[in-house]
């Protein structure tokens, strides 16, 4: 039972007898600027139930004006624990905003968005500047770790994924050019094809997915752990300490793995002209030799080299500007994967339009 009354600006609650869920309550809720007392009084037995109910009735009052005597130890104890969060309401969900509103605060969340990516590689510029001046700030053995885990430890899976990539190449264009018995200009097809822009474009892939993500997992939880913070703390530049090393690491590795991806569609290229084809493999090599041009394959490490620098950015910036829980983290690896791959595409298209204008 609870019998509630009022002495002056004081609401005295005793609490008497069997306490549960079915024990009625009278606590005027308005009167939320008033004292609560709550008195215990021969409690022959109460459950949880009573103390969610009783939180529920008082749960408008400050905690401040709520005291306790001579209540059972365990209800005091989940009753003082209850109110240590103070009561939040439930947001009412916003009114939907006007179509020229709503286009105004995409534009503003846009703005704000390049605002901020374009702050970032400027302080990646500043920090080249930098380094280049010999007063960049990070620990050389973080860049042979970052080197080695973004060059040595990528060559199976681009060695891989070029070999079947030229497989496919020599695949397809066997089945066209078989109609017109050119069977043997498959070697020329993989050959330009992948020293142009094909072992560029899935060495970035390939990196974007593994790399950028790698990149913007590992800053992102160091955001979360306030390592961040720690540094700024410190006088120590974050994108020296953090996203310098990085950037050169995998400008670095770029030139090497699209070798590497160029070498591998050829040889799947051979794979399959030899095998299916009945090619022979003087003829390949000779044709391969053939349609092997500098120019082709500095085009494809410069698009490499791009698509190394897009990577690194993509992934520090995600990491860098990070939330603050595991969720932040899952997201900001999303984005650098997504964006990466986006702003690939986006250039590769810039870059071919270009070297068409150029004549390369």
């Amino acid at each position: 039972m609870v019998e509630v009354k009022t002495q002056g600006d004081t609401i005295i609650c005793t609490l008497e007898g069997v306490l549960s869920g079915t024990t009625p309550l009278n606590i005027p809720g308005v009167l939320h600027n008033k004292k609560i007392q709550l008195l215990g009084s021969n409690i022959e037995s109460w459950n949880t139930d009573f103390v969610v109910i009783l939180f529920d009735a008082l749960k408008h009052f400050p905690k401040e004006n709520i005291s306790y005597s001579q209540l059972p130890q365990g209800m005091e104890q989940l009753l003082r624990l209850a109110f240590q969060t103070p009561h939040q309401e439930k947001e009412t969900p916003h009114a939907k905003l006007p179509f020229l509103e709503r286009v105004g605060d995409i534009g503003i969340r846009f703005s704000h968005c390049v605002k901020k990516g374009c702050t970032f590689i400027h302080e990646c510029l500043v920090s080249w500047a930098r380094q280049l001046a010999g007063k960049a700030v990070y620990r050389s053995k973080d860049f042979w770790m970052i080197l080695a885990d973004c060059g040595p430890k990528s060559i199976l899976i681009v060695s891989l994924i070029s070999f079947m990539v030229g497989l496919i190449l020599a695949f397809v264009g066997a089945i066209q050019l078989k109609t017109f018995g050119a069977q043997i200009y498959v070697a020329s097809l993989v050959t330009i094809g992948m020293t142009r822009i094909m072992g560029a474009i899935m060495t970035g892939v390939i990196m974007a997915g593994r790399t950028g993500a790698s990149y913007a997992a590992t800053i992102g939880t160091m955001q979360v752990n306030e390592e961040l913070d720690a540094l700024q703390t410190m006088g120590i530049s974050r994108t020296d300490f953090l996203v310098l090393p990085r950037m050169n690491a995998l400008l670095l590795s770029m030139p090497i793995l699209i070798l590497l991806a160029d070498f591998m569609g050829i040889l799947g290229g051979c794979f399959v002209c030899v095998l299916f084809w009945d090619i022979p493999l003087a003829e390949y090599i000779k044709y391969t030799t053939n349609s092997f041009y500098l120019n082709n394959f500095l085009v494809g490490v410069f698009h490499g080299v791009v698509f190394g620098l897009i990577i690194a950015l993509c992934g520090c910036y995600f990491g860098v500007h990070c939330g603050r829980n595991a969720d932040s983290v899952g997201a900001a690896t999303t984005k650098a994967v997504v964006y990466s791959i986006v702003w690939m595409i986006v250039m590769t298209g810039l870059l071919t339009m270009a070297c068409q204008r150029l004549g390369v």
